[in-house]
């Protein structure tokens, strides 16, 4: 890799020049001028190749499409170049298939977080990390993917972008519209938490509510983009979007000192996020930039809208629909995009597919939050409730390493808690009555603070 790293809050690219000794252009930063020399769609099902734009299905034999890089190989990474560069998606450049533009929100490089606390309350042996994305800018992983689609969109100029959501797209989509002067629409089913409507509505966006599921907001968007011509970044610019969750995975690797974990936690909604920290893994090896792996990747869903884990309990390849139901709205997908290429890659790759119980869900929020300071949303419940069984299993030895993800902060999700958490207890104002509730409930509380303290 050649030449510094771009600001991702650079104005457009710069003139082109001829490659040395050939190849695709390149700006004076050394970076590929037109990533549309390099980069394009190919059909997942019958190989057809297409060139960039709003597309997501081969018209051919209506496979979804993929970003293929073409002669831009990982080991174009200079670990060195990376750590130098941007702290946010954009240090991995080269393998992100747009440049973002003025306005950008520069999500990404989100903590890896120690959980020693967290694994000896779950049972894991080995030691375990929290890849933590509670702290992107809307609070939750989709900024990465939404940054990656807006850069696209713009290059394409579409100047009104949308998506469908349960819940947390629908935020980044808006904040970062906002943020880079975009028209933006937000399609929603009716019933979301109120946080995450409000996550949307406050950055300006035209919110519609769907009487109806997900998968009916999906499909009424899909209308949409033909119909309006609108940059639906989970419909017509999916291939791109999709792209960001790379960056979970590249992250993880060089976090741990550009090695691969033993084993990885994902949410599974779509399936996407799954398949792509997998793909991440998968191309820093192939380029010979990482220890370790390859990683068993293990995905988690809610019992309420559980098509992945179902197939995968059932030894079956194919991922059958479902009508989603309970409090994991934000995994709530009952006919998932990438499904199918989730449970390969668990199969694959010697993982396991869980469906956790609210109960679960709930009391795992609490667990993650006493002995984290992490406060999740729902799929971070889910993901930790998933954990605990893969360790009651068996399935984790004590040499090997663990990352969990946590997708969303639970800010977001407040009304899964409801009855469960408030006050410990309420007084009169005087220390007379804060001693005597203490004596009653936490007796230990009046003698752990400091010494020689005297009343």
């Amino acid at each position: 890799m050649t030449g510094a790293r771009p600001d991702p809050t650079a104005t457009p690219a710069s003139p082109a020049t001829p490659a040395p000794g050939g190849g695709p252009p390149q700006d004076r930063d050394g970076f590929v001028a037109d990533r549309a020399a390099t980069v394009v769609l190919r059909c997942r099902g019958c190989g057809t190749a297409y060139p960039p734009g709003l597309r997501h299905a081969c018209s051919s034999c209506l496979g979804p499409l993929d970003v293929d890089r073409g002669p831009v190989p990982a080991a174009r990474l200079d670990p060195r170049e990376v750590a130098a560069g941007p702290a946010s998606i954009w240090r991995y450049q080269e393998l992100l298939p747009a440049r973002p533009g003025k306005g950008d929100l520069a999500p990404g490089l989100t903590p890896l977080r120690p959980a020693p606390r967290l694994a000896e309350a779950l049972g894991v042996p080995g030691p375990l990390w929290l890849k933590d994305d509670t702290g992107n800018p809307t609070n939750s992983f989709k900024d990465r993917v939404v940054a990656v689609a807006l850069a696209k969109a713009r290059e394409l100029g579409i100047s009104t972008v949308a998506c469908a959501s349960t819940g947390n797209l629908a935020g980044a989509t808006a904040a970062a519209a906002a943020a880079q002067g975009l028209d933006c629409v937000v399609v929603i089913p009716a019933g979301l938490e109120a946080g995450k409507v409000a996550s949307a509505a406050v950055f300006g966006a035209t919110v519609v509510a769907v009487e109806g599921s997900y998968d009916q907001a999906n499909r009424l968007s899909a209308q949409a983009a033909e119909e309006f011509g609108w940059g639906f970044v989970n419909v017509n610019l999916r291939p791109w979007y999709a792209e960001g969750s790379l960056t979970v995975g590249l992250e993880v690797a060089e976090q741990l000192g550009w090695s691969l974990p033993d084993h990885v936690v994902v949410p599974v909604a779509s399936g996407a996020l799954l398949t792509k920290v997998h793909q991440g893994f998968g191309l820093l090896a192939e380029a010979g930039l990482v220890d370790g792996g390859p990683a068993r990747v293990h995905g988690a869903q809610s019992d309420g809208c559980a098509p992945v884990a179902t197939a995968f309990i059932d030894g079956r390849d194919e991922v059958l629909p479902v009508r989603p139901s309970g409090i994991v709205k934000s995994l709530a997908i009952g006919d998932p995009a990438d499904g199918a290429e989730a449970l390969a890659v668990v199969r694959e790759t010697g993982g396991r597919l869980e469906a956790v119980s609210d109960e679960e869900v709930v009391e795992a929020i609490a667990l993650l939050a006493r002995t984290t300071g992490v406060f999740g949303e729902t799929a971070a419940g889910v993901t930790v409730a998933t954990l605990a069984r893969l360790a009651a299993a068996g399935a984790i030895r004590p040499d090997e390493r663990v990352v969990a993800l946590v997708t969303g902060h639970g800010l977001k999700t407040t009304e899964v808690l409801d009855g469960r958490v408030g006050p410990t207890v309420t007084i009169r104002p005087n220390v007379d009555a804060l001693e005597l509730a203490l004596r009653s409930i936490r007796p230990a509380l009046l003698t752990s603070g400091a010494a020689g303290t005297e009343r």
